[in-house]
């Protein structure tokens, strides 16, 4: 696995080949931040995106949700797939937050892995996003580019979680996780678009597989360390319905 400085250096390049990385999903509020990626379980953030607006229309807060119909709830979320669960899941949610919180979503990690339908991603998500505290969120993309770069070497989230905030400063964490993640979507996808990618000079994936192309830049600080590692293959990851 790659050193801190390493780590940092890929995360130069990648932000370069995607400046301004944030969240794409859509919201005004820190409990609408957390109930649309509590759906964009196994969803696209366009498909949440598309979804919400009405949802937030007819149910603006954690009280309002928390009093809806079961019913009514998944005939506004059906679309982003899963729907009764995710449905029971912002109406439990929403009442927890009620009960427990006031109606406001908790400042702390551990809070807010304790409300129905939040787990660590979701969690990290909304205190970068909306909370302006410092989380480093790992859903399927994280977990790819980062064990193909090797800059972590785990398929556990947490286990990601912990190799990367420790390899960077706390600052980088919301920053890193967002660039990571359009890294996925745009170039390291499940059929990676080597030749286009800023760090494949760096790449355990690229090395191990013996794909060639143009080395669009060397994201390393210390190449002839990096030479010297040896390659392996990226995990494998799973997709996990809790977020």
């Amino acid at each position: 696995m790659k050193t801190a400085d390493e780590v940092q250096a890929v995360l130069d390049a990648l932000s370069r080949q995607h400046p301004g990385a944030d969240t794409e999903l859509r919201y005004r509020s820190a409990f609408e931040l957390l109930v649309a990626t509590i759906l964009s379980a196994q969803s696209t953030d366009v498909g949440v995106n598309k979804a919400t607006p009405p949802l937030f229309e007819a149910y603006p807060d954690a009280a309002a949700l928390a009093g809806a119909t079961q019913e009514d709830v998944e005939r506004l979320v059906k679309s982003t797939g899963f729907f009764r669960q995710k449905a029971h899941a912002i109406i439990s949610m929403s009442q927890a937050l009620l009960e427990r919180h006031g109606g406001e979503v908790p400042r702390t990690m551990d809070a807010l892995v304790k409300l129905p339908g939040v787990g660590r991603k979701t969690a990290n998500v909304v205190l970068g996003h909306a909370l302006g505290i410092p989380g480093l969120a790992v859903d399927r993309h994280v977990l790819r580019v980062s064990n193909r770069i090797g800059i972590a070497r785990s398929d556990d989230p947490e286990r990601v979680e912990r190799q990367l905030t420790g390899a960077l400063s706390v600052g980088w964490w919301t920053r890193a996780s967002d660039t990571l993640i359009l890294h996925g979507r745009r170039i390291c996808k499940p059929q990676p678009l080597c030749e286009q990618c800023a760090v494949n000079a760096a790449c355990d994936f690229r090395r191990a597989s013996g794909r060639h192309g143009r080395v669009a830049a060397t994201a390393s600080r210390k190449p002839k360390k990096a030479a010297a590692e040896r390659p392996r293959r990226a995990a494998s990851s799973r997709r996990s319905p809790r977020r």
